[in-house]
């Protein structure tokens, strides 16, 4: 779905049924160039404006650096890396989609389903040069929405995960959730009032899908191991529950998405 080749990176991407090529390169510390090719100029502007999101290109963190500089816990990480940012993806129902397959399996085995996902329903597209077949995208709302969940299983996405996704993107298609909205809080309502959908999926597309940095996924692993040994102090195998990570991260107010991504960097 992403490929990167000499410093350039390049993304299959798409508004509405227009396909849009998007590379981006950063040619100096403090320039990055955005080009996108798509059959109107309103599309290839989508595709660079979510790229530029992905990216993050257009967030100041200096707020957030100079607050915590200092910080007994991220701050070395923070003077090392002011550049870190959370990852994210370009559209936030992929990464809706790639959370419901990552509930409670080993990362490999999500990323394998997601492959599947992408090779069986996603759309494929030229490449910059124009080779067809190059890239892909992954499979959207209304193709989702319209997928037995049988093939889903399939894939060896569980079954209640399946009707999970099913559902999900139903909501998505049919416009009863928009994810672009700026009201994010509505649309997870909504979410979470659908079965199999908890805290850390919304958690995971407010922070990785939404550019919400308020937002910590309490459930990651890493994050309970993490947190549970710093509470614990040192102690190798405990482990918090998810009300201890939220709580613990309370201090850093709306940056706490970032504190816990600089947390695991610096814990790496």
């Amino acid at each position: 779905m992403v490929r990167r080749r000499v410093g350039v990176l390049e993304r299959l991407l798409h508004d509405g049924d227009q396909a849009v090529v998007v590379r981006v390169a950063q040619p100096a510390p403090e320039t990055v160039l955005f080009g996108a090719r798509a059959p109107t100029r309103s599309a290839a502007a989508y595709g660079i404006r979510r790229m530029r999101f992905a990216l993050g290109v257009d967030e100041d963190l200096r707020p957030f650096v100079r607050a915590f500089a200092r910080d007994p816990l991220i701050g070395r990480s923070l003077r090392a890396r002011p550049w870190l940012r959370a990852w994210r993806q370009a559209e936030p129902f992929e990464t809706l989609a790639w959370a419901i397959c990552e509930q409670l399996i080993e990362s490999e085995r999500a990323a394998a389903i997601e492959r599947r996902l992408v090779a069986a329903l996603g759309r494929r597209g030229p490449g910059w040069d124009g080779v067809a077949g190059e890239l892909r995208a992954p499979p959207t709302a209304a193709v989702l929405a319209g997928t037995a969940p049988a093939l889903l299983q399939s894939f060896d996405l569980a079954a209640a995960r399946a009707l999970a996704m099913v559902r999900v993107a139903r909501e998505v298609a049919h416009g009863r959730v928009d994810l672009h909205s700026a009201e994010h809080e509505h649309g997870w309502r909504r979410l979470r009032a659908i079965p199999g959908i908890g805290p850390w999926t919304v958690e995971k597309l407010a922070l990785h899908g939404q550019g919400r940095h308020d937002q910590v996924p309490a459930g990651d692993l890493a994050l309970l191991k993490l947190v549970g040994r710093l509470l614990s102090g040192g102690d190798p195998h405990a482990r918090a529950d998810e009300q201890q990570v939220r709580a613990f991260f309370v201090p850093y107010g709306e940056w706490a998405g970032m504190a816990a991504t600089h947390l695991l960097a610096g814990a790496a």
